[in-house]
């Protein structure tokens, strides 16, 4: 596990964009956080080190959304609103094979079934208005690719 304690909106990002670095595609990364935690806003700092140019948008209204970057396309889900993922959870199984692919999925409960056991997991926990824990559990090399990114 990887530990990170973040004080703003820009450590955040830059989180994000650090980790998008260490990735080869085929990757899925599980967000686990509350409501205003920063999900959103590690997705946005990893579509900016993907290369995406458009602005990343919070997919809870419209369950997914998809991004082109420089090397990978990435599929951002979120299915905060859906108790049961249903028709959603075979186009998910279906962008999970795609070795181009990033996949990013929040609130994965209805879907953590189809996750891959090796996928990127990261709890983000409210400290305060600003502060962020966020705790990565991930394969070993991964995670020491990620400290040695410090």
């Amino acid at each position: 596990m990887f530990e990170k304690f973040i004080n703003s909106e820009l450590e955040m990002k830059n989180l994000g964009a650090k980790i998008a670095k260490l990735l080869k595609g085929g990757e899925v990364l599980e967000l686990i956080g509350d409501v205003g935690a920063g999900k959103t806003t590690f997705t946005k700092g990893l579509a900016q080190g993907l290369g995406v140019a458009e602005t990343v948008q919070s997919p809870t209204f419209t369950i997914s959304r998809i991004y082109d970057g420089e090397n990978f396309t990435l599929t951002h889900y979120d299915f905060y609103r859906l108790n049961d993922a249903g028709i959603m959870s075979l186009e998910l199984a279906s962008v999970l094979e795609e070795p181009e692919n990033i996949t990013v999925v929040e609130w994965a409960e209805s879907v953590a079934e189809i996750l891959p056991e090796n996928r990127i997991r990261l709890e983000i926990l409210s400290q305060n208005e600003t502060s962020r824990k966020v705790k990565i559990f991930a394969e070993a090399d991964f995670l020491e690719k990620l400290e040695a990114e410090k």
